[in-house]
């Protein structure tokens, strides 16, 4: 009786459910931000990024996230900002070349929305972020979109002058938009 068990149990294992693996389509995907500098919003972008997803919305506990970015990649259109952004009082890319999210785990909030828990390393800070997911699959292909809302002095991006938030503002809106095929 204890055989037939663990050979059904075995037999069953290849079933079992998983995420999703995707691909990434970098050509028609972005990662994005939005700040305010002096009381008016400025929008930047990062054009490097690598992206491994595990995703099924149905099996959110196997399902994962993760990201790595290329911050000396940023571009906010605007020459003297860009400058800026990879010295020291900023993201220091020199000592923290890239940040890297992964998650820790999915769930549904009470509106039915899904929410990505993970942690988000940046400027050698590692602190908690929560994504608000929206998952849409056609056929072989889905996109993805995440949001969040991080507070650049949580992981001392700007300093000294720059720490001022009337300056600039401490809320940096953050957006991702995936394009994705199995």
């Amino acid at each position: 009786m204890k055989r037939m068990a663990v050979a059904a149990l075995m037999l069953a294992l290849p079933f079992a459910a998983f995420a999703q693996q995707w691909k990434v389509d970098f050509a028609h995907s972005a990662l994005t931000f939005t700040g305010t500098y002096q009381g008016e919003r400025f929008e930047g972008r990062f054009k490097r990024f690598d992206a491994k997803i595990d995703y099924d919305p149905a099996q959110l506990a196997s399902a994962k996230f993760d990201v790595t970015i290329d911050i000396a990649s940023v571009d906010t259109a605007n020459a003297e900002r860009d400058q800026a952004l990879p010295g020291k009082d900023f993201f220091d890319i020199a000592q923290f070349p890239r940040a890297h999210f992964v998650t820790t785990r999915f769930r549904k909030a009470a509106n039915g929305e899904v929410v990505a828990s993970g942690t988000l390393s940046l400027r050698g800070v590692a602190q908690p972020v929560t994504l608000a997911v929206k998952f849409s699959q056609a056929g072989n292909g889905a996109t993805l979109d995440v949001d969040t809302t991080l507070k650049r002095l949580d992981f001392g991006i700007g300093s000294g002058d720059w720490a001022d938030t009337s300056m600039i503002g401490n809320d940096v809106a953050v957006h991702g938009h995936l394009t994705l095929t199995r």
